[in-house]
């Protein structure tokens, strides 16, 4: 959540969703009765999303199996951040639009065309380094 919704005074009915929320975990025995006493206590006397949220933060979708969450887990780990997404989606178009117009001049020019394209490796290279490193990275975080 960005900086300026986490300050905004949380109303009645999202105290009382978050309250629902502690209520589901410890029915599926997530808390005890004693966090869940603490934390339906903190979550009515919230004045602000940020207070809230941070109530329910540790705790995964109602209903979730252990194997479910796990999987979601697994799944987030391996998920790119959104700026090497970027990234790779701009090198992917560049590079098809390169190709594309490479094809069109050699089919279109009887001698030898210097094949251009080739020099899009170098970048993706340097694109899949980056990718690597940040998986390596994130996967010793979790780890520890």
């Amino acid at each position: 959540m960005s900086k300026e919704v986490d300050t905004m005074r949380a109303a009645d009915g999202d105290r009382q969703q978050i309250a629902d929320q502690l209520k589901s975990a410890l029915d599926e025995g997530r808390l005890t009765l004693h966090e869940y006493d603490e934390r339906v206590g903190l979550a009515y006397a919230a004045r602000t999303y940020a207070e809230l949220l941070v109530l329910v933060q540790d705790l995964p979708r109602s209903g979730m199996t252990n194997a479910e969450v796990k999987a979601q887990a697994r799944k987030l780990a391996r998920r790119l951040p959104t700026a090497l997404l970027v990234l790779w989606t701009i090198w992917g178009a560049l590079a098809a639009v390169n190709v594309v117009v490479y094809a069109l001049v050699a089919v279109s020019v009887t001698d030898f065309v210097y094949p251009w394209p080739i020099w899009l490796l170098v970048p993706a290279v340097a694109l899949g380094a980056v990718t690597v490193g940040v998986q390596v990275i994130r996967d010793q975080n979790g780890k520890q």
